[in-house]
């Protein structure tokens, strides 16, 4: 008896040179048939904005929005004099909220992916590429920048000892609770097709930082193959980051969302996070 059912594979029989991959792409290669969107939810950014924009390769997006949460700096005068597409909120609506009105203007604007990276110059943004190239694959529908590849690159990068012994441990319990495999749970480097953004209802989220773990959560409740990448990170005064006491409340609302998860899995309790849009 067989024990697994393999899928047939068709091969392809078709023979051709190899210099038909290993040639030189043209100066000008054909347009690609997905429009990618970069969304920046900023918040004083003023100072790193232009290197975090620097690093994009070239013709890697077709239009970047930059959603600024009640900057006291000048960061929308510079994003607008760097042709940036720029929506002010007027008052600081937290960083969930921020990311709402991010992917309601990224939909509106016809993305079919839309690449989420901070404007602090944490993230290396020169990755965004090959991560939408993940999703352009049909590989995954939902790609995060690891920032863990290894402790000794974590720490080399300066992030704090206390986030990463955090993040190992949230980590591990969400990737056993949920099923997945993940290297980093909690990156503010993420890529989602066009389906994910316009099947989970994100608006019923919080718009604290606890937005991004129940993001993900809804996205392994719906069904979507998530995947990771990894990338460079840097640790330093300018790049954003929460203190211990908001990184502990953060820790336990992200267990308790995945407990929400099992509740409603299992027919306990409901949750709106996992209703309809």
């Amino acid at each position: 008896m067989r024990v697994l059912n393999r899928p047939h594979l068709k091969l392809r029989e078709e023979f051709f040179h190899v210099e038909r991959i290993t040639r030189t792409l043209p100066e000008r290669p054909p347009k690609r048939p997905h429009r990618i969107i970069a969304v920046m939810p900023a918040y004083n950014a003023e100072r790193t904005l232009a290197s975090t924009l620097a690093d994009m390769p070239a013709g890697c997006v077709d239009e970047v929005i930059l959603v600024d949460d009640g900057s006291t700096d000048r960061t929308v005068e510079v994003a607008r004099e760097m042709g940036l597409t720029v929506i002010v909120h007027p008052e600081n609506r937290g960083y969930g909220g921020n990311q709402k009105t991010c992917y309601r203007e990224a939909l509106a604007r016809g993305a079919d992916i839309v690449v989420m990276i901070h404007p602090d110059y944490q993230y290396d943004s020169g990755v965004i590429p090959h991560a939408a190239g993940i999703i352009e694959m049909g590989i995954c529908d939902v790609v995060l920048g690891n920032r863990i590849r290894s402790r000794q690159e974590a720490m080399a990068g300066g992030m704090p000892v206390y986030k990463y012994i955090s993040n190992r441990f949230l980590t591990t319990v969400e990737n056993f609770g949920l099923g997945q495999n993940l290297g980093d749970f909690h990156s503010g480097f993420r890529v989602y097709s066009r389906a994910v953004l316009e099947r989970i209802p994100f608006e019923k989220n919080s718009d604290d930082f606890v937005f991004d773990t129940q993001f993900l959560v809804q996205a392994v409740r719906f069904g979507f193959r998530l995947g990771d990448i990894p990338v460079p990170v840097r640790y330093f005064d300018e790049a954003s980051s929460i203190n211990f006491r908001r990184s502990l409340k953060y820790g336990i609302s992200t267990l308790g969302v995945v407990g929400q998860f099992w509740l409603d899995r299992l027919g306990i309790r409901r949750s709106p996070l996992f209703g309809p849009k």
